[in-house]
């Protein structure tokens, strides 16, 4: 079918661009969390969505740190949240501590097996990572 003049001498409708972070409602930046994703060879496929959960969640949880923060600053008299603030804050709050220790750190020492290194019999590696996950 050929064009008819008229369509050829149409503009395009073209919106302005809105970031994905926009579209999310978020204050983190989408884009940049999904570079990092990528670049850190993370996993061999990410879905689009990803980064967009992935920066809620941030978002969510440095909100919490920086209401706290700004709660403990007031409580000493000061209008600025700082460094110590924040640290008092995870620190003070078991679920921010266990998780920054968890994540941030990863300084655990590697156990040991030695029912697996000298071959005894009655021990498997499924006893094992039992044994370890009760202990923690």
């Amino acid at each position: 079918m050929a064009r008819t003049k008229r369509s050829e001498n149409m503009p395009k409708s073209r919106r302005n661009p809105v970031s994905r972070s926009a579209r999310a409602e978020l204050q983190f930046p989408v884009s940049r969390v999904d570079r990092f994703l990528r670049e850190g060879h993370y996993a061999q496929r990410l879905s689009s969505s990803t980064p967009v959960f992935l920066s809620g969640v941030l978002e969510y949880l440095v909100s919490n740190i920086l209401d706290l923060a700004g709660n403990e600053a007031r409580r000493n008299g000061r209008t600025r949240i700082t460094p110590d603030h924040v640290k008092m804050v995870i620190e003070n709050q078991k679920q921010f501590h266990y998780n920054i220790k968890i994540l941030g750190g990863g300084k655990t020492k590697p156990r040991e097996c030695s029912g697996i290194v000298s071959g005894d019999q009655g021990v498997t590696s499924h006893a094992i990572m039992l044994q370890t996950a009760t202990d923690n």
